[in-house]
């Protein structure tokens, strides 16, 4: 199993930054897969960013240029750095974890872009 715990969302207006933090029960390297998934009210979850075990990562096309993923191998914790944020980018933001044929959900943290 892996839990995973979310931090760093909050209100923050447009062009502004925050930092997620998912912080992983199990060593990142280990864990087939880390990244950040988003829900708007309304909409289905969709990927944001991810990493594999190896280092290799994915960013959605919408997003790409804007939020920067890294991982802490060491603290065991994916980080998701968020800049220029638009109102488009409200929503709840969760980590997941694919590990031994399951994912695994953290319990999500809102983001909301406003002025």
């Amino acid at each position: 199993q892996v839990q995973l715990v979310e931090s760093g969302g909050g209100l923050v207006q447009p062009g502004g930054s925050l930092r997620l933090s998912c912080a992983a029960s199990r060593p990142v390297f280990m864990i087939n897969a880390m990244g950040w998934f988003r829900q708007a009210p309304g909409k289905q979850r969709e990927l944001v960013a991810d990493i594999t075990g190896g280092g290799r990562m994915n960013y959605q096309d919408a997003v790409k240029g804007r939020f920067t993923l890294s991982r802490d191998n060491a603290k065991s914790t994916v980080y998701l750095k968020m800049e220029s944020l638009k109102p488009e980018d409200t929503a709840v933001y969760y980590c997941r974890a694919q590990y031994g044929g399951r994912d695994y959900w953290g319990q999500g943290t809102q983001v909301t872009v406003s002025s």
